[in-house]
C-alpha cells in the first residue's frame, strides 16, 4: 500500500515521568524546535492530537469570532 502524500505515522514511548520524545523526522517536518509550545487535545473516543500552538490559536480565534468582530 502506498503512503498518502503528506501523511505520517510515528511511534513514541512514554517514559516513567509521562514524557514522550517527538521523533526527529516529525520535528523536522513540522519545524518543531526546543522551547516551542504545543497543545495536547484529547477526546475519549478519538484519541490525542498535538497541534502546534499557532494552529490552535488560529482555530480558537475562528471559533470565538463573532459578527461584531467582523465589523
Amino acid at each position: 500500500m502506498k503512503k498518502p502524500e503528506g501523511k505520517y505515522a510515528w511511534t513514541v514511548t512514554v517514559g516513567e515521568k509521562g514524557q514522550i520524545v517527538i521523533p526527529k523526522q516529525a520535528r523536522e517536518v513540522f519545524q518543531i524546535k526546543p522551547g516551542d509550545t504545543l497543545v495536547m487535545l484529547g477526546d475519549i473516543k478519538r484519541g490525542l492530537a498535538i497541534p502546534p500552538k499557532e494552529m490552535f490559536e488560529m482555530f480558537s480565534h475562528a471559533v470565538y469570532e463573532t459578527k461584531e468582530d467582523e465589523k
